[in-house]
């Protein structure tokens, strides 16, 4: 599947005119070797002249491995490429029915988190993992230097540039991070959160929507869970914390967004949540 797409902003001097052909994003599989031959491109944008200021991302859209790394495969089997290791189950429909929902853009990655993960700043040690949950990447286990700043070139820094360009689009941008997480990490505990939101030092969006949440009976939330709210370099500390846009990451458990019916009523249902707290925020 390709198509071009084209982003102008603020009426501006940019454009991205891109082919694109979708590799990956199989729920319960890898990438395909027919594709390899056709032309990739690192990430993908829905609805690019959408008028809303919202702004949705998803950094682990994909378990697409890129036919340019060890030729499409990092050396695992499809169960395990079907897995959270490889990518955010769930989270891409999630990112984009709430970006319909909102009238606003969508920017998707298009590698798996295991291929470079555009979630980690350029120097973090994690950026590239060779251990994960349990299970060795043994595509990267010699993955070197001159591997590493290949997948940074072709994958990384292209999908960042383009979030970039896409945040700056508008005055006012409001970045909402699309993220799933398991319900359990080997040898860990259950997770409880159905939800759960992550932010730093800037809780303008946080805390309302903390507040709208809990006011929901049925709904488990947790903040800064299962994961800590800041990661110097992430994509939120790039595009939004730098900026002083307002912001929020979503992590919802990956149980309750796999079926597409369902990832479309969570966006159904957070969307004028998000609406009323920025709101509640002034933002």
């Amino acid at each position: 599947m390709a198509f071009a797409f084209h982003v102008i902003a603020n009426k501006c001097l940019w454009r991205v005119i891109a082919q694109f052909t979708f590799l990956g994003n199989c729920p319960k599989g890898g990438p395909k070797d027919t594709t390899k031959r056709m032309t990739y491109f690192p990430f993908h944008v829905d609805g690019a002249e959408r008028p809303a200021r919202w702004l949705i991302t998803c950094d682990h859209a994909t378990n697409t491995v890129p036919p340019f790394v060890n030729g499409g495969t990092l050396g695992l089997e499809a169960p395990e490429m079907g897995r959270h290791i490889a990518y955010d189950v769930g989270a891409a429909g999630v990112t984009r029915a709430l970006a319909g929902e909102m009238d606003a853009p969508a920017i998707l990655s298009n590698f798996s988190r295991l291929v470079i993960d555009p979630n980690r700043g350029e120097d973090d040690p994690t950026l590239l993992m060779k251990l994960y949950d349990g299970t060795i990447i043994s595509g990267n286990r010699h993955a070197d230097a001159a591997e590493l700043e290949m997948r940074l070139n072709r994958c990384y820094r292209p999908y960042h540039d383009a979030l970039a360009k896409m945040a700056a689009r508008q005055m006012d941008t409001v970045i909402v991070s699309v993220h799933s997480f398991t319900p359990q990490l080997k040898g860990r505990p259950l997770r409880p959160w159905h939800i759960g939101l992550l932010y730093a030092d800037d809780t303008r969006l946080a805390r309302p929507l903390a507040d709208i949440l809990r006011a929901e009976a049925d709904m488990c939330v947790g903040e800064n869970e299962p994961y800590g709210g800041h990661l110097e370099g992430d994509a939120i500390a790039r595009h939004a914390i730098a900026h002083g846009r307002a912001n929020i990451l979503i992590e919802l458990r990956n149980d309750l967004i796999e079926d597409p019916a369902d990832q479309k009523d969570w966006a159904k249902r957070l969307a004028p949540m998000l609406t009323e707290a920025a709101k509640r925020a002034g933002v």
